[in-house]
C-alpha cells in the first residue's frame, strides 16, 4: 500500500517545476492557468525567484501547492495511492490529490491563507523554533509551563519526528526562552525563517475568514483516506475534512502520530510529492521496514514512467 506525502513551506526553491513547465504541455497549461487564477505570474517566482521572494510566505504556499497539484494531476494514471498526507500547506495538495477540492478552489483557498498568514506575521510579530533530540513530551510540557506569561505566547506546533517539534509563538518570547529548551536537555535549538507563528494562537484572527471562505466552498468527499494534521487519523467525509483544515491553522501538525497511524494501517510505500525531501527524511526517522522515494523534476516523472 503506498501513501502519497505533500510538503510545506521550507521545501521551496528557485527553480521549482521549470523543468516540468517547459517540457510537458499539460503542465504548461495548468501553471499558466494557475497564474490565471492567482492574478500574477506565480512562475515567474517559482522559476527564476528571487529566493527572498518565493520565501515571502504569499508566495511559498502557492508555488508549493502548484508544484505537487500538477505532478498529481499528470501522474493520476500510472500513481497507485492508497492514503494521502500533506504536511501543514501540503494538506491542501492532500486534499486535491483526493478529490475533495478542485485545483481553482484550492488555489484560491492557499492563495488566500497565505496572504492572512503573511499579513498576521506583520501584525503580531511571531516567530518558530526546531528543538531537536529532546522528549516530545517534555517539550510539549515545558511550552505549556511557558506559554502564557505576561500574555505570550509559546506553544509546540509540529511534531515532525520523535525527538523533533518545532515550537511557535510571540517572536521576542520564544527567542528569550529558546535557552529553556537547550537546559531542559534539548541538543540543538535554531531559530526558523519564517514570517509567523505559524499553528500557534496567534493565527486566531487569520482563521475567520479563512474559515468563512472554506464554508462557502464545496468539500468533496474523499476518494482515498486522507491523514489530517489535527486529529492524525484517516478520514474521507468532506465535511470533516473541511473543518479539520479550519483548525489546522491554529493547532499542531502531528506528523509523528500521523505516519505511526498510517504504518499501523498496512502502508509500506511512502512517496513525497513536490520540491525537495524533508519529509523523505520524516519517514526515515520514525518507521521502519519502508519504501521511501519522491517525484520532485522531470527526470523523476520520467523514472516513474519508464518504471
Amino acid at each position: 500500500m503506498r501513501a502519497l506525502l505533500f510538503s510545506g513551506q521550507g521545501s521551496q526553491y528557485v527553480g521549482m517545476a521549470k523543468d516540468l513547465h517547459a517540457s510537458v504541455p499539460s503542465i504548461r497549461t495548468l501553471i499558466d492557468h494557475a497564474n490565471d487564477v492567482l492574478g500574477y505570474a506565480l512562475s515567474d517566482i517559482m522559476f527564476n525567484g528571487p529566493e527572498e521572494s518565493l520565501k515571502e510566505t504569499r508566495y511559498t504556499q502557492p508555488a508549493l501547492f502548484v508544484h505537487e497539484a500538477v505532478l498529481v494531476d499528470h501522474l493520476r494514471s500510472v500513481l497507485h495511492m492508497n492514503a494521502v498526507a500533506g504536511h501543514s500547506l501540503g494538506e491542501y495538495s492532500a486534499l486535491y490529490a483526493a478529490g475533495v477540492l478542485s485545483f481553482d478552489d484550492a488555489l484560491r483557498l492557499v492563495q488566500l491563507r497565505a496572504q492572512l498568514m503573511f499579513d498576521a506575521g506583520l501584525k503580531i510579530p511571531g516567530t518558530m523554533a526546531a528543538i531537536v533530540g529532546m522528549d516530545d513530551d517534555a517539550v510539549r510540557a515545558l511550552c505549556e509551563e511557558l506559554n502564557g506569561v505576561d500574555g505570550n505566547v509559546i506553544v509546540a506546533a509540529n511534531f515532525n519526528s520523535p525527538g523533533q517539534v518545532v515550537i511557535s509563538g510571540s517572536a521576542e518570547y520564544v527567542r528569550a526562552c529558546m535557552p529553556r529548551f537547550k537546559e531542559a536537555g534539548a541538543k540543538i535549538v535554531k531559530e526558523l525563517q519564517v514570517s509567523g507563528a505559524f499553528h500557534s494562537p496567534l493565527l486566531a484572527e487569520a482563521q475567520a475568514p479563512l474559515a468563512e471562505q472554506m464554508r462557502a466552498t464545496s468539500f468533496n468527499d474523499a476518494s482515498v483516506d486522507v491523514y489530517t494534521n489535527v486529529h492524525a487519523r484517516a478520514e474521507r467525509d468532506g465535511a470533516a475534512l473541511r473543518e479539520a483544515a479550519i483548525a489546522q491553522l491554529t493547532s499542531p501538525v502531528q506528523w509523528t502520530n500521523t505516519l505511526l497511524a498510517m504504518q499501523a494501517a498496512g502502508i509500506t510505500h511512502y512517496t513525497e510529492i513536490g520540491p525537495g525531501k524533508v519529509l523523505q527524511g520524516l519517514v526515515k526517522r520514525t518507521i521502519t521496514a519502508t519504501t521511501i522515494d519522491g517525484i520532485d523534476t522531470l527526470a523523476d516523472v520520467q523514472a516513474l514512467q519508464s518504471a
